[in-house]
């Protein structure tokens, strides 16, 4: 799955999460990333504070442009990030979506 030529369309709910099935489907096209309950989990290492923030801009713009946002924690050069579907409390194609899409990025 390519991700990147994917866009998330906007959820206000009424959605039904993505089957455990699918979610563990999805996963295998993702690098690092884990399920845990209703959401995707990663973290990340960096070289520096600089990179991670460096990192995060470029996450920042992502998110903006696809209207999807992910919940993250800075710890020096660890990133650990938490993506999903809030309007549905759980998972959905556009978590994947934003996640294939920080995969993309330049480390």
């Amino acid at each position: 799955m390519d991700w990147k030529e994917k866009r998330c369309i906007p959820c206000e709910g009424g959605v039904p999460k993505v089957s455990e099935e699918q979610a563990a489907e999805w996963l295998k096209t993702l690098s690092g990333w884990e399920v845990r309950g209703d959401r995707l989990h990663k973290t990340l290492t960096l070289k520096d504070f600089r990179a991670a923030m460096s990192l995060l801009n470029q996450v920042a713009e992502v998110a903006e442009e696809e209207g999807h946002h992910p919940d993250f924690c800075v710890h020096y050069n660890r990133i650990e990030f938490t993506v999903w579907t809030h309007a549905i409390g759980g998972l959905s194609e556009n978590d994947f979506i934003l996640a294939g899409k920080i995969d993309s990025l330049s480390v």
